[in-house]
């Protein structure tokens, strides 16, 4: 090979590379997290075809001794990702990790423990429909709530019916898949059942099932060593009606499959010819 034909399939090569950079750049970042996305990166994507946007929404709340109080935060954002990537024509807001947890004057519910954060109800509520308000006058059809906290459900569905009332007549839709939040709930406890585990195994917070749930999506947030050794927590713990120390990756692997591919059905049921 000559130093002519060397020389030319280098230019070859440096054209091909400059030309498949600059498709990259064109197609955005491969994210389904909004807030990662420039303003004219997110403008393109809706005008693509991405028009519909998962608001996650999580608590900070105590989790008895052996899981942190960010739980369900990232277990929400990790999960509404997973929702977004099988859609394939959605995208994900930021996390509201600020939600009603209960009195503080006096302390009730989970603000009896250290670290949980509460706000009123109809400030959560207006703080919702701001959001969404937001995303529809962006060019967004479905706002999608995910909900993970069972104790603010009845707010996400006044939100909803507040939104679609208020929306009746344009593009916009407000949507409350039930699936997500009752599969997490009795669904997954229903899988575990058939397993084997006991409800008094279970449990309804800081239990087998929802301490397997954040080992299979954010194990770094569970103390598994302590909780190993440990005698059974109760709800001076912060435990309630459950015993965690049997919960695994793999169980909660169950929990989170059936979430995903429930809660996608149902949101494809919702948007079906949006």
């Amino acid at each position: 090979m000559t130093k002519r034909h060397v020389f030319l399939r280098r230019m070859l090569a440096s054209v091909v590379l400059v030309v498949a950079a600059q498709v990259a750049f064109a197609q955005g970042p491969s994210t389904v997290q909004l807030q990662d996305l420039t303003w004219t990166e997110l403008r393109d994507q809706i005008h693509a075809g991405k028009t519909t946007v998962i608001i996650p929404i999580g608590g900070t709340e105590q989790s008895g001794p052996y899981v942190a109080v960010g739980k369900h935060n990232v277990r929400v954002e990790v999960l509404a990702a997973r929702i977004a990537q099988k859609l394939g024509n959605a995208l994900v807001a930021p996390v509201v990790a600020y939600v009603p947890e209960g009195g503080y004057a006096p302390p009730t519910s989970h603000m009896r423990f250290p670290g949980t954060i509460t706000i009123p109800d109809d400030v959560f509520e207006k703080m919702l429909e701001s959001a969404a308000n937001s995303f529809a006058v962006h060019g967004f059809r479905n706002i999608v709530f995910l909900g993970d906290h069972g104790g603010y459900q009845k707010d996400l569905k006044q939100v909803v019916a507040h939104l679609n009332k208020t929306w009746a007549g344009t593009h916009a839709r407000a949507i409350l898949p039930a699936a997500y939040y009752e599969t997490s709930s009795d669904g997954y406890a229903q899988l575990l059942r058939q397993r084997g585990y006991r409800d008094d195994e279970i449990g309804t917070h800081a239990g087998l099932a929802d301490t397997s749930l954040q080992l299979a999506v954010a194990p770094q947030m569970v103390r598994a060593n302590a909780l190993r050794h440990a005698s059974k927590p109760g709800s001076a713990d912060g435990v309630y009606g459950g015993d965690p120390r049997r919960s695994s990756a793999e169980l909660g692997q169950l929990g989170v499959d059936a979430i995903v591919s429930r809660t996608v059905d149902a949101i494809r049921q919702e948007t079906a010819g949006r």
